[in-house]
């Protein structure tokens, strides 16, 4: 009898099978043309920026004394921003002298690091207290909503032109504050009316992205509390932190990937200089290409990719900023679930 059980649930498990097959075929055969053209849209640009950062630039030949195009170069370009070597006209290696771009890499990498960590700290905090107040049921929850949003649906170009203005020696900030402050002159107070203009643009996001995690927590859970006679700061630390982590680190990265890559905020802000107190190594590739050299330019591009890269790798890896949605399943838990589903299989065939 369980024989005869056991071969109709094989039966009907074959047949709930093969239309998931058929699905799944069908979703590849749907899914394979939109990434074809993401790899070419997407994959040609890094592997053509990859092979222009092996090529040389338009350089002064020592033998012949004119001026030849291209050549494989190698890693020359890629030592030319991390070590600073520059090629003299006579033909010698050496430091890059005084005035040359590659003399402001480090300090641009340092800058665009400082950014990132303040920014990002930042924003964590005002942006969890942000999700935290719209996720409060009350009247006017709607409106408060779309107020917070208004920062960030405004254009990057208009916020940094109006952070601009406040910050001008006659602006509104220093007649607040009663000072009279250089904040698009000094190096310091350029970089912290940087700091402040790309927090008030982009903590709505992250309060947005908290928001989404804060509302996938039960309000049985908060019930469950209570009656325990849980404390705000328990209930806090002990189930809204735990359980909106995964939504949480998912805004960590795409804040700090877009940190990373900061631009047009402190160039329109402070300056498009390379040696300016706020420059980016985003504006090291724009001056570097405006200067003619596309070749070196690539292989900074090239490093700011890794850059990116490592950095998300290491946070969905080992931080737990799971982009698909759900928390990774501990191997444990996921085996213990597989063997107890077996086991009640067994037993529902008995």
């Amino acid at each position: 009898m369980s024989t005869a059980v056991s071969d109709r649930a094989a039966r009907r498990a074959g047949k709930r099978s093969a239309p998931s097959r058929a699905d799944a075929g069908k979703a590849y055969a749907l899914v394979t043309p939109a990434l074809i053209v993401l790899a070419v849209v997407i994959g040609y640009p890094i592997l053509r920026a990859i092979w222009l950062s092996f090529q040389s630039n338009r350089h002064l030949d020592p033998k012949t004394g004119v001026f030849v195009d291209g050549g494989f170069a190698g890693l020359d370009n890629y030592l030319y921003w991390i070590t600073n070597r520059c090629m003299s006209p006579s033909g010698v290696v050496g430091a890059c002298p005084p005035g040359v771009l590659a003399t402001d890499f480090w300090p641009a990498v340092r800058i665009t690091l400082f950014f990132t960590v303040v920014t990002v700290l930042l924003e964590i905090v005002l942006g969890m207290a942000m999700a935290l107040i719209m996720n409060h049921p009350s009247k006017g929850r709607a409106l408060i909503r779309a107020a917070v949003l208004i920062p960030w649906a405004i254009p990057t170009a208009v916020t940094a032109k109006l952070w601009q203005f406040m910050f001008a020696p006659n602006g509104i900030v220093n007649s607040l504050l009663g000072q009279n402050i250089a904040w698009t002159t000094d190096p310091w107070a350029a970089r912290f009316a940087v700091i402040i203009a790309d927090v008030w643009k982009t903590t709505p996001f992250m309060a947005l992205l908290i928001l989404a995690g804060l509302q996938m927590i039960p309000n049985d859970v908060y019930e469950a509390a209570r009656v325990d006679g849980a404390s705000t700061w328990q209930t806090f630390t002990r189930i809204t932190l735990p359980l909106v982590r995964p939504a949480l680190m998912v805004a960590v990265l795409f804040r700090t990937l877009d940190a990373l890559r900061m631009y047009d905020l402190p160039v329109i802000m402070i300056s498009g200089s390379a040696n300016s107190p706020t420059a980016t190594i985003s504006q090291l590739v724009v001056e570097d290409m405006r200067q003619g050299n596309f070749n070196s330019a690539s292989a900074l591009s090239t490093l700011i990719f890794l850059l990116i890269f490592t950095v998300a790798f290491v946070m969905i890896r080992f931080l737990g900023a799971d982009v698909g949605g759900a928390a990774r399943e501990p191997r444990k838990a996921k085996g213990r679930r597989n063997r107890r589903r077996k086991a009640e299989a067994q037993e529902a065939a008995r």
